[in-house]
Formats: C-alpha cells, structure tokens, sequence
C-alpha cells in the first residue's frame, strides 16, 4: 500500500429520522452495512435509527487525522453540516 493513498475515512449517515451520523472507518461500505445490519457492530445511535445512507465521505491518509476531522465535524451545528453535504454535492 503506498504511503500516498488514503486508507482512513471521515464518513457521515443520514439516519432514518433525518439525524446525520459521522464516524470513520476504513471501509465505508462495510460499516454502513454494520449500521444498517447488525446489532452488535453498528453504533447504538443509528440502531434505532435505520435505515442509514452514507451520504458524505472524505479520505485521510491516517486515522489520527481522521478522528481530529470526526471531531470538528462532530462539533459542527447542524445546519454547518448541511452546508458541507451541499459543497460536496457541487463539487
């Protein structure tokens, strides 16, 4: 794997109920597959929130840098990550 290219992802789910999600992972189809699947490995949050989308995801190239993201985003007020949704939407 080169050093190069990401292997970490910032990801957000947009919950049933309309709640948006952010979590990282590695893989983001797998694990929107665990939160809409499975009760042990999804988050308790989207557990009774299913069914989730992915509808964001952003590359990082550590999870270190991953998680510092996760946390600015996580500290973002809603209508802060609806912008961010639209700018990825345009891009």
């Amino acid at each position: 794997m080169s050093s190069l290219s990401p292997c970490w992802f910032v990801y957000i789910l947009r919950c049933a109920d309309g709640t948006l999600y952010t979590g990282v992972t590695t893989d983001t189809e797998r694990r929107t597959k665990e939160h809409n699947l499975s009760d042990r490995l999804g988050a308790k949050y989207t557990r009774v929130r299913r069914p989730v989308s992915l509808v964001y995801r952003e590359p990082w190239e550590s999870r270190s840098g991953a998680c510092k993201r996760e946390a600015q985003i996580k500290a973002l007020s809603r209508s802060a990550k609806l912008k961010l949704l639209q700018s990825a939407d345009g891009q």
